[in-house]
């Protein structure tokens, strides 16, 4: 039983930390990005899609890693 309450709060460390991990990567690079002046449509078509696309990359690279090749192929789809 200890393994189970190991994983949720492992599980749930993971999600906490790659939600807040991919909003601080996108503000600040939204906040480089308008100190080097580039424009917000900019901004919004590369670097916040990048940012937001991260977390399942990084999931499925993670999956892929462990063996986990059909979970990899469903995020990754």
């Amino acid at each position: 039983m200890s393994g189970l309450i190991r994983n949720l709060i492992f599980l749930v460390l993971g999600l906490t930390f790659l939600v807040f991990r991919a909003r601080w990567f996108v503000e600040s690079a939204v906040v480089l990005a308008k100190l080097m002046g580039l424009s917000e449509l900019v901004i919004g078509l590369t670097i916040v899609a990048l940012g937001t696309s991260l977390p399942e990359v990084a999931t499925s690279v993670v999956a892929a890693i462990k063996g986990e090749r059909d979970i990899a192929v469903a995020i990754a789809c």
